[in-house]
């Protein structure tokens, strides 16, 4: 067996043990049966795999949809998520074939980060409810408000009682959380969710617990929802309509955020975004049609799949052939998981997504302006909705602008010569520019010394400069020859920032 397909073998494994318990736990969290998300995670595997654009990305269940699937489920029913996601894979499909790629990766870091970690209290404050084996409340603030009596109301019981699945959902965020800080090195690609999910499955077992267990059919057949004859006329409601292209946009995004992200962590091949849109789009399609949720690209399971050596997308195929297999052969052994334990998990998970990190390096590296963004996205994905706070995080990014009107468009010049290229750029670099730009810099050759001139640029914006600072960062880590001229001031500090 060549060496990368043993590298790809053993990735793959690790790979499926991370997404078993995260593409149950994100269905429940969504409102939807766990053999949901199970579904979207083998297609999200083998189609998805085969067919993306950035070669070690993984792709199945996000928690980052979590919030937005709950809501249509609860507000339009189950039935509505498969024509909402037919239509949201035909937008990514277009949106991949006419090359918008690069302009989602335009979208203000501030914005997708604000999001994120108002989703992540969401997961919090909703799953906080299910580790006493509770039903989330309608909404976030009213999951929030109840938090305090869920705990204050907690008294020993009999069997089945909220004490048994609290100390279940207890265990399970505990030994995650310890074996993720204490596990030997012989043994750092073990997940700890892994390790939480057995450890509460096994002590329920152990003591009799009468807790709520995962229920998942013998077959996963069963569990698929094909189109109505009534699909197409849906597709002619206007809140249909709308919401698929919130889906589209949310998930396009946090897709290629998280192929970026996968890029700074390798030095292979990078990612073709508009065939990642594609291939995204294809998985969403088949979502749709099977009524399972959507997908994204995922940078938990990305980043296992880096670290446990993958070198080619067949990685990402055989984890979602292992998803599959596991279903169809053990669906018993699912039966026997804590829905607490599932809980467990993603409470750890909706916390590492409200990240004060990043909101602390927009303040001390970009000024107020760019943390406003992030905290005024955060404040209304929490207050009102998801789609509601992209769109006041991307309507302060355009306020943004203001200030710099006159000097928006950017001049590029690219001076090619057989041994080296020199960039001018000559304006505002904004992230309206950011396409354009990053584009060029991604088609210059490993092996050609690149000169970027910015003297004539008087101001950088917080996007724009973390796309040059981490295209920059990655020719210089990979030994390639680059040098920046002319940036002066303010311009200087944001690009060799951090």
């Amino acid at each position: 067996m060549p060496s990368f397909a043993l590298r790809d073998f053993t990735a793959s494994i690790v790979v499926f043990l991370v997404a078993m318990p995260l593409c149950m736990g994100i269905a429940v969290a969504s409102g939807v049966p766990p053999e949901k998300g199970l579904i979207t995670g083998i297609i999200g595997g083998i189609v998805v795999g085969l067919l993306a654009g950035s070669p070690l990305q993984v792709s199945g269940p996000a928690a980052g949809l979590a919030v937005i699937v709950f809501e249509i489920v609860r507000d339009q029913g189950l039935s509505a998520l498969g024509p909402i996601l037919l239509l949201a894979g035909l937008i990514q499909i277009a949106a991949g074939i006419f090359r918008l790629g690069g302009w989602f990766r335009a979208i203000s870091p501030a914005v997708v980060h604000g999001m994120l970690a108002g989703i992540g209290l969401l997961i919090v404050a909703g799953q906080y409810h299910v580790l006493f084996d509770a039903k989330p409340l309608p909404s976030g603030l009213d999951n929030l408000a109840a938090m305090p009596a869920r705990l204050l109301g907690l008294a020993p019981g009999e069997p089945g009682s909220a004490l048994s699945a609290f100390v279940i959902g207890t265990l399970t965020i505990a030994c995650m959380l310890g074996w993720e800080r204490f596990r030997p090195a012989a043994l750092k690609l073990v997940p700890g969710a892994l390790v939480g999910i057995l450890a509460a499955t096994f002590a329920a077992l152990l003591f009799g617990l009468d807790v709520v267990r995962v229920n998942v059919p013998d077959s996963l057949a069963s569990a698929i929802d094909l189109p109505g004859a009534d699909t197409l006329a849906s597709f002619a409601n206007p809140v249909i309509i709308a919401t698929a292209i919130a889906i589209a946009f949310i998930a396009s995004a946090e897709t290629l955020l998280s192929a970026a992200a996968v890029d700074r962590m390798h030095d292979g091949v990078r990612t073709d975004y508009n065939k990642e849109l594609r291939a995204q789009g294809v998985g969403n399609l088949l979502c749709g049609a099977v009524g399972s949720i959507p997908m994204t690209g995922v940078i938990v399971r990305s980043s296992a799949n880096v670290q446990a050596g993958a070198m080619t997308r067949m990685s990402a195929v055989l984890h979602g052939i292992w998803i599959l297999g596991f279903v169809a052969l053990l669906p018993w052994l699912l039966r026997e998981i804590p829905m607490a334990a599932l809980a467990g998990i993603l409470v750890v998970t909706g916390w590492r997504l409200v990240s004060l990190q990043h909101v602390k390096h927009l303040l001390q590296q970009y000024g107020r302006f760019p943390a406003l963004i992030w905290a005024g996205t955060f404040v209304m994905v929490v207050a009102a909705d998801l789609l509601t706070g992209v769109l006041t995080g991307l309507a302060l990014s355009m306020l943004e602008l203001v200030p710099h009107l006159k000097r928006i468009r950017l001049k590029v010049e690219d001076r090619k010569e057989s041994a080296s290229r020199e960039i001018a750029l000559d304006g505002a670099a904004t992230f309206v520019a950011l396409p354009k730009v990053s584009a060029m810099l991604d088609t210059v050759p490993s092996d050609q010394k690149v000169k970027i001139d910015l003297s004539r640029v008087d101001h950088v914006d917080h996007t724009f400069a973390e796309m040059l600072r981490e295209w920059l960062g990655r020719r210089k880590r990979a030994g390639h020859a680059v040098e920046v001229t002319g940036a002066r001031g303010r311009v200087a500090q944001l690009v060799h920032a951090g």
